[in-house]
């Protein structure tokens, strides 16, 4: 029988910490699709049409929902790459749409540093 090394119940911590982040946020996503989801949008400039605001939220909702279910059942180097590339897509996405957002004090851009650092921590820590 192997033994597990504490850094290895560490770092699987870290990656439950981040599968909770993607699902909640899916979940968030839909629950709120005619709430804050739309408002997030509305602010960017982004109203119409219709289709199309449901079809990003809708869409953004399945991506995280992908990438925690990824995390959760298959943790490896491919599905924190996954995550990082998504990642780094809604934040580009978002500074393009809303720059200010790296300015909000509670960080909404921002926190996706620490997440990185997570992820490329996690990624190196597995092996290929």
């Amino acid at each position: 029988m192997t033994r597990r090394r504490p850094e290895d119940n560490d770092d699987r911590l870290l990656q439950l910490s981040l599968v909770a982040v993607w699902l909640v946020t899916a979940v968030v996503s839909l629950v709120e699709l005619n709430g804050q989801s739309r408002q997030v949008l509305a602010a960017a400039g982004v109203v119409s049409p219709a289709w199309l605001v449901q079809v990003l939220i809708v869409g953004g909702a399945v991506a995280d929902l992908l990438v925690g279910i990824a995390l959760w059942r298959w943790p490896g180097r491919a599905s924190y790459r996954a995550a990082l590339a998504l990642m780094a897509a809604m934040t580009l996405a978002a500074t393009v749409l809303q720059p200010g957002l790296w300015l909000h004090p509670l960080g909404p851009l921002l926190k996706n540093l620490p997440i990185a650092a997570l992820l490329w921590h996690l990624m190196r820590r597995t092996a290929p």
